[in-house]
């Protein structure tokens, strides 16, 4: 638990996540802003549908992605892996989490694009500022996503 929460305070300081899917033999990458949830592990993203990203994913799908910061030396380096299941919330749940979404991304209360969740099944956070190379590791102790 001490490790979930190491991470989840890091990326609750960050706001940009990148997540690739695949289908099909074809595979692509997207950034999102994200809102993540402590409680399910999970990051909440808006984006349409018709993206060629979104095509990929279609209702749901497995992705991996990233969340990196920016720093100028090697010793500040702190990132995270991770790997999931990615679906588009389209039940009552989805108000509340685009209200919380749009309280941290004002500019988001235009968008029309839905929600999705990227239900995380593994996080791996690479923390130099622990120590060259640090690795703190997660593992969602489900047999299965969902």
């Amino acid at each position: 638990m001490e490790t979930l929460n190491a991470i989840s305070r890091w990326l609750n300081k960050q706001h940009v996540l990148t997540y690739c899917a695949g289908s099909h033999g074809d595979l692509w990458c997207a950034n999102a802003f994200y809102l993540f949830d402590e409680q399910r592990v999970a990051f909440y993203l808006l984006s349409e549908t018709h993206t060629r990203h979104g095509e990929l994913i279609g209702n749901q799908a497995n992705v991996a992605g990233t969340v990196n910061g920016q720093p100028k030396t090697v010793a500040l380096i702190r990132g995270v892996q991770f790997r999931g299941e990615i679906t588009l919330v389209a039940d009552e749940n989805a108000a509340s989490v685009r209200a919380r979404y749009c309280k941290r991304f004002p500019v988001a209360k235009v968008m029309k694009a839905p929600v999705w969740e990227i239900y995380l099944a593994e996080i791996k956070m690479t923390d130099n500022t622990l120590g060259f190379g640090k690795k703190l590791h997660w593992l969602r102790d489900e047999t299965k996503l969902g």
